[in-house]
């Protein structure tokens, strides 16, 4: 506001709307810009480039890219002065109101006011003091106090302002201190958020000239960090974080375009990954959000930012190229092992939607974006032919830490994971706009423990219609009936050399298997020969067992493990047509709301 120390009349007589105006100003410039980069983009760049093919032609639409980017960096900067300007004057608001009341109380009390924020107060008559010898009633003299900020408050000036003496016996002076103390409180606090957004805006400076460089088109995400700085408060402060995902959605709604466009543009990271967001509004953040992440993470350096990172550049990468069906980021952190949620569809409009975990192994890493991912594709892609025309989004869900090795023989990934993934399709069932939507729970491998242990939670996992389990070394639940769906809509996908399907139970000395045999192999036999009858596996009931009662769907029996050195092979396969036909095309019916056409199978 001003580049001296701010006093409490500039606060008293700030006029926080003018702000608010300002921020309209930039929001609506902000629009323009965004407006004509999308007329320039679709009925000019997109048309020169599908008919024409000259040099003259490629000329012009290097001119063209070009304005597109100045569009959009107008479009990005100014919704960032615009959200500056707004919290400045929300964040003043409490300061401001809290100097006003403090005037007021001193005002009531006949107390005056100083240009230097003390506060004068009368004298009064008092009951004299009997420690000090004093009878009947006394003149008190009148003083001035002085306002402290400081956190423990200072001591209270004594009888005329001897230093170190704290009783003053004029009532007045402890009113008169308590007023001026809160009068000091609310012009430092606005001095600091004056502070705060002073140092953003300056930083929201364009460098001289026309043309849009790389260089600048990078230096937003360092601006809008700038203005997340400054905003923390103003922002974080309203987002719903402990409510649940239709109350988050009610909350969204209720916002106001110029509201949404804050989050998005300088708070990506608070929005994109709270369920009960919209998919649209969550992808826009998150995409927003990449390159800060991945800034972040190349400065933090170190294998597992690597790792990372390596995932996060194939996520960007594809999300360059067009997909059908279209890709939707729908999640991205990098807590523990990272996390990552993708969706091939839209699934707030699509009536068959599928959420799938993964398992063992599974992190944020180049294998995620180039395997993981296609497995939700590959059902997308089958699942559209037996959609009758309501639209179709299959999501993998790395929401999160799946097992990395040993800690695949615990059920703690699980216990953790199965509440945030239930949220996740709570939110699924919050934002999606059809009146009775078809969803899909997919668990592959340790990904089928999380969505069993999810399903036996209160309630079951939310707005689920039906189960898939492939690859499972057990549910933590014996019968399919548990799983809450009923057991006629539980399906499920295990292949005859599949290992993992056949994990003896600990009961039966896995680990005493496997040291004499030696490695997945042991457990591979020990299985066939332990487990005869009983149906167990590590984590339950074998899913594909007469005694589970699940429905059980036809798979390519996959390559063995020592014969054809498939390794495991088999249990990698199921989602993918090139390699198992018959199990991509019952995952995919399943998913599409036909699942009356699968081929089944008979239980072990």
């Amino acid at each position: 506001m001003t580049g001296t120390a701010l006093t409490w009349q500039q606060l008293r007589d700030l006029k926080r709307p003018e702000f608010e105006d300002a921020g309209d100003g930039w929001h609506e410039v902000s629009g323009r810009a965004d407006a004509d980069r999308v007329r320039t983009d679709k009925a000019m760049t997109a048309k020169l480039r599908d008919t024409q093919d000259s040099e003259s032609a490629k000329a012009a639409l290097a001119r063209l890219e070009r304005l597109s980017r100045n569009y959009e960096y107008i479009h990005t900067e100014s919704g960032l002065v615009r959200t500056t300007l707004n919290g400045l004057a929300a964040e003043l608001a409490d300061p401001q109101r809290e100097l006003t009341q403090a005037l007021e109380e001193a005002a009531g009390l006949k107390f005056t006011v100083h240009e230097d924020a003390s506060i004068s107060y009368p004298s009064a008559v008092v009951c004299g003091n009997p420690q000090f010898g004093e009878t009947g009633e006394k003149k008190v003299p009148s003083g001035t106090a002085q306002g402290s900020s400081r956190f423990p408050l200072e001591s209270n000036p004594g009888l005329n302002g001897e230093p170190g003496f704290d009783y003053n016996p004029n009532p007045n002076a402890a009113m008169a201190q308590a007023i001026a103390d809160r009068i000091a409180r609310a012009v430092r606090s606005a001095a600091e958020i004056d502070r705060r957004y002073a140092s953003a805006l300056r930083k929201l400076k364009a460098a001289a000239g026309l043309d849009v460089t790389k260089a600048m088109l990078k230096d937003m995400a360092g601006d809008a960090s700038a203005v997340r700085t400054a905003a923390k408060d103003y922002l974080a402060d309203n987002v719903p974080f402990e409510k649940s995902p239709a109350e988050r959605k009610e909350w969204w709604d209720g916002l106001t375009e110029e509201q949404r466009r804050g989050y998005l543009d300088v708070a990506p990271d608070l929005v994109g990954n709270l369920d009960g967001i919209p998919a649209l509004a969550r992808d826009e953040a998150n995409r927003n959000y990449l390159p800060v992440l991945i800034d972040s993470l190349e400065r933090q350096g170190g294998d597992d930012a690597e790792t990372k990172l390596g995932g996060l550049r194939a996520i960007e990468e594809k999300l360059g190229k067009p997909t059908i069906p279209p890709m939707y980021l729908l999640g991205i952190g990098d807590e523990g092992n990272g996390r990552a949620i993708v969706s091939y569809g839209n699934p707030d409009t699509s009536k068959n939607v599928s959420a799938y975990v993964p398992g063992l192994g599974t992190k944020l890493d180049g294998e995620f974006a180039g395997g993981t991912m296609r497995r939700a594709l590959d059902t997308a892609i089958g699942a559209q032919k037996y959609d009758r025309d309501e639209g179709v989004a299959s999501i993998v869900w790395l929401g999160y830490d799946a097992p990395q090795s040993l800690d695949v023989m615990s059920k703690g990934d699980a216990e953790r994971g199965a509440p945030a993934y239930n949220e996740f399709m709570s939110g699924l069932g919050a934002t999606n706009e059809n009146k009775d939507p078809h969803l899909t729970a997919i668990g592959h491998s340790y990904g089928s423990l999380t969505v069993g242990t999810a399903a036996q939670q209160g309630g079951g996992i939310p707005g689920a219609d039906d189960i898939i389990l492939v690859g499972s070394p057990g549910t933590g639940a014996d019968k399919a009936e548990d799983l809450g769906v009923g057991k006629g809509h539980v399906y499920v996908g295990a292949a005859d050399n599949d290992i993992v399907t056949k994990v003896p139970s600990e009961q039966q000395s896995w680990a005493g298997a496997v040291g004499l045999v030696g490695g997945p192999l042991g457990a591979y036999i020990a299985g066939d020969i332990a487990d005869q009858g009983d149906d167990d596996l590590y984590f339950g009931k074998d899913p594909a067992s007469k005694a589970f009662d699940a429905t059980r769907f036809e798979v390519d029996d996959g390559p063995r493990p020592v014969r054809d050195m498939g390794g495991v092979d088999a249990h990698s396969q199921y989602f993918t047509p090139k390699k198992d036909p018959v199990s991509a095309d019952n995952i995919a019916r399943i998913v599409g709301g036909q699942p009356e056409g699968i081929k089944k199978e008979g239980w072990r």
